[in-house]
């Protein structure tokens, strides 16, 4: 089989494993390695040391699979096309918002599985070839190939967004030896609007192409350890997994397609759930729940320390002040210190004398 013609096929079965888009490119990623270099150096990443762990193998897939060739991008689409709207969620006080793309199982094992599938396939056509299947699970430019590829342009928000089904989506990639000719790069429709800068509830967006996580609802929530800054706090709201904010204004949205994938649709009632029952989960009850959910790397401690914000900030939530009482004394220090903070944001709350 010729190199234009596997190409044809891997678009084919990439299609029918469920995913949406598909592209390839080579190895020079210089200009993404220059942006991630400044983003680097004024410490937007915050603690995400695994962005510096690995020197320039995350730019340069030669050196991180030798041998490789070229970069294969895959995107799959997935917004539970049941879930309760985002903004009705986040205009409640007494539900909690988790970003739309944990609501169903974990992407990276159904993506990597289905590249799995995938790959078996082209060597099903071609024989054994040279490749390793990325889902997030090694220092790999994602964004970059992605834009590279022609998959989607990186956006002022920094999410991928793709012309014709907007950003919500996920991205795997498969690096290979095989030599495929290169799609040409996305090209960039952001324009002037600058809905996700402005509409950010921390100001994370800090310049066009810029985010500082540090600021970011999505970093504090789930990258971040230890305690959440009280500057943050309110800005929060009931953001407790994730933020959708920037994507949620952005008009390539109004293109983007809901998921087919049975493994991506809402778990637990997880669109639209009360911030008091989620408190009140055990670190038992949180394990077994969310099995084979993206959520449960976060582990308890930070799913307490979130909600408790989050409660904080319900000052019309029956039971939140009683719900946040019964932790006052939980064993970890961390979820102590949130949940005084956010019974001091209850009105009418003496830490000495009750409600």
């Amino acid at each position: 089989m010729n190199p234009r013609q596997l190409k044809k096929e891997i678009q084919k079965w990439a299609a029918e494993l469920g995913f949406h888009g598909f592209g390839v490119t080579h190895c020079d990623l210089q200009i993404h390695e220059a942006a991630l270099q400044q983003w680097i150096e004024q410490g937007f990443h915050g603690e995400m040391e695994y962005m510096v762990r690995h020197g320039s193998k995350r730019s340069h897939p030669e050196e991180l699979i030798p041998g490789t060739l070229s970069l294969l991008s895959f995107r799959m689409n997935y917004l539970p096309p049941e879930a309760a709207d985002s903004w009705e969620i986040i205009d409640q006080d007494e539900k909690g918002f988790i970003s739309r793309y944990a609501l169903g199982r974990d992407y990276h094992k159904v993506m990597r599985k289905r590249l799995a599938q995938l790959a078996t396939r082209i060597s099903t056509a071609v024989g054994p070839f040279g490749h390793r299947v990325f889902v997030d699970s090694a220092p790999v430019l994602e964004k970059g190939i992605a834009e590279n590829s022609g998959v989607g342009w990186i956006g002022k928000h920094s999410n991928v967004i793709n012309k014709r089904n907007g950003s919500w989506f996920f991205l795997g990639e498969i690096y290979t030896d095989l030599k495929l000719d290169a799609d040409p790069p996305a090209t960039n429709h952001c324009g002037s609007c600058d809905l996700c800068i402005t509409s950010c509830p921390t100001n994370a967006i800090v310049t066009p192409y810029q985010v500082d996580a540090r600021r970011c609802i999505s970093y504090l929530t789930i990258e971040l350890g230890g305690s959440i800054p009280v500057e943050f706090r309110r800005a929060m709201g009931n953001r407790i997994y994730g933020c959708d904010d920037c994507q949620l204004v952005c008009p390539w949205n109004r293109f983007a397609d809901d998921t087919t994938e049975l493994d991506l649709q809402i778990r637990h009632g997880l669109d639209a759930p009360e911030l008091v029952d989620l408190f009140a989960w055990s670190e038992d009850e949180f394990l077994k729940k969310m099995e084979g959910s993206s959520i449960r790397r976060i582990g308890h401690e930070r799913w307490l320390r979130n909600i408790a914000i989050g409660l904080g900030n319900a000052e019309g939530c029956q039971g939140a002040a009683e719900a946040l009482q019964k932790r006052l004394e939980d064993p970890s220090e961390i979820v102590r210190e949130h949940v005084t903070w956010a019974l001091e944001q209850q009105r009418g709350y003496s830490p000495n004398h009750g409600e």
